[in-house]
């Protein structure tokens, strides 16, 4: 199975490199995509660096300005998607998700169309220097998205999941129009409407040692009430080709 993994970076010159030398010594099949928003750090310019050196495994697009997350993953899905993938892996880059998670992720894809790697499921584990308040936050976020939309899943926000490629190829991005993180929970949401078949695997979420967090209070309020537009934009929703999903029962 090939994996392409797209992560969108701002300002993560610090970790990138790391990032990328743990992900391409994993017992995988992959490439990767950053997608740099246009850092003011040099991220872009390291990330250029890490693809000359890595020529046919790793790839690098720029953003003309700082247009944010959504749009840094909407564009490299769509970029992505046009190469000869099998299932496309999301991951934040300040390495607070661990690659070694990935391995376990795409033994459920066998079985799942989307797998979610999950911080609040039996299992998984948190930094102990998480700050509190994130923590808090994080709970009541999922908890939030969980109630209004009526999922199943302990982790909506988690920027680390894996699809296989013809079902997020069946996500309309077109119909997306989140910004920031819930980015997140709006794609999840689709997969739901559009019964894919979803799983959540139980990883460890590490905080940043370097960088700065991109968590601000537009994006938690964005977040709030873009979760009761979704509950109505997609009534109706179907799955535009039916053979999409795994029956697993």
């Amino acid at each position: 199975m090939h994996i392409g993994v797209v992560i969108p970076t701002f300002n993560e010159a610090e970790n990138l490199p790391r990032l990328v030398s743990v992900l391409l010594a994993l017992p995988l099949e992959l490439s990767i995509l950053i997608v740099d928003d246009n850092s003011p750090d040099g991220t872009g310019t390291i990330a250029d660096q890490l693809a000359a050196a890595e020529p046919g495994r790793l790839g690098v697009l720029h953003s003309p300005e700082k247009l944010g997350v959504a749009s840094a993953y909407k564009v490299g899905i769509r970029s992505i998607l046009e190469k000869d993938v099998d299932a496309v892996a999301q991951m934040d880059g300040d390495c607070s998700h661990d690659p070694a998670d990935l391995v376990a992720m795409v033994k459920q894809l066998e079985s799942f169309d989307l797998v979610l790697g999950s911080r609040f499921i039996n299992g998984a584990s948190v930094d102990p220097h998480w700050p509190f308040w994130r923590k808090t936050l994080s709970r009541w976020g999922n908890f939030y998205a969980r109630t209004i939309l009526s999922m199943p899943y302990e982790d909506l926000t988690t920027g680390y999941r894996l699809w296989r490629r013809p079902a997020l190829a069946g996500i309309p991005f077109d119909r997306i129009y989140s910004n920031g993180y819930v980015f997140e929970v709006e794609t999840a949401y689709l997969a739901y409407r559009l019964q894919y078949h979803i799983s959540e695997v139980p990883i460890h979420f590490t905080e940043r040692t370097r960088g700065e967090s991109k968590m601000s209070f537009k994006i938690q309020v964005e977040a709030a009430w873009r979760i009761w537009q979704m509950l109505f934009a997609y009534d109706g929703i179907r799955r535009p080709d039916p053979t999409v999903s795994i029956k697993t029962d």
